[in-house]
């Protein structure tokens, strides 16, 4: 599969079956810092759900619908990065992503998005690319930002994450627009 250096000991993968302990091991050691925000997290139970998704991915990235990406330094997981499925009418996708609690604050994710981003803009040759995340959610929020992406609207309780729902702010940027 693709494998890209991101920076001095990061690299993005994409996600395969094999990397399913590895991924469900960075979730654990993340949990409560990530299931604040990200509604997937508790329903993770085991690796075999890892794999499930995974799995998901890998038949979304052979159908041309999108791709989830490790995030990886030195051996270890140290996140994901990965789109929806790919609208190819609109030519459009959403972009998320995840980063270890360790990592954070270093610019890895934004890296990481702008690569994503170029890809999906010059080779999938995609016309938007949208970022949501919560309002609340301070760090995820400022990626986009630092991205030059422009903020299009906020989608009031759009998000139910451990029984409280949180206003999704939406990030929108064009091919015409990217640097």
């Amino acid at each position: 599969m693709f494998s890209t250096s991101l920076r001095d000991g990061f690299e993005i993968r994409l996600l395969e079956e094999r990397h399913a302990d590895e991924m469900f091991a960075a979730v654990e050691r993340n949990r409560e810092h990530l299931r604040q925000w990200l509604p997937w997290v508790d329903a993770t139970k085991t690796a075999d759900d890892g794999l499930a998704f995974i799995r998901s991915s890998l038949e979304m990235f052979a159908a041309q619908q999108g791709f989830a990406a490790a995030i990886w330094y030195r051996g270890r997981v140290a996140g994901v990065i990965g789109t929806h499925r790919i609208d190819w009418r609109n030519r459009r996708v959403e972009l998320g992503y995840w980063l270890a609690r360790e990592f954070e604050g270093k610019g890895i994710i934004t890296d990481a998005c702008r690569l994503a981003i170029t890809h999906l803009f010059r080779d999938m040759e995609l016309n938007r690319v949208e970022i949501r995340c919560a309002a609340a959610n301070a760090k995820s929020s400022a990626i986009p930002r630092r991205l030059g992406f422009k903020l299009e609207g906020t989608h009031r309780d759009a998000e139910l994450v451990n029984g409280r729902y949180h206003d999704l702010l939406v990030y929108g940027m064009l091919k015409s627009e990217w640097p």
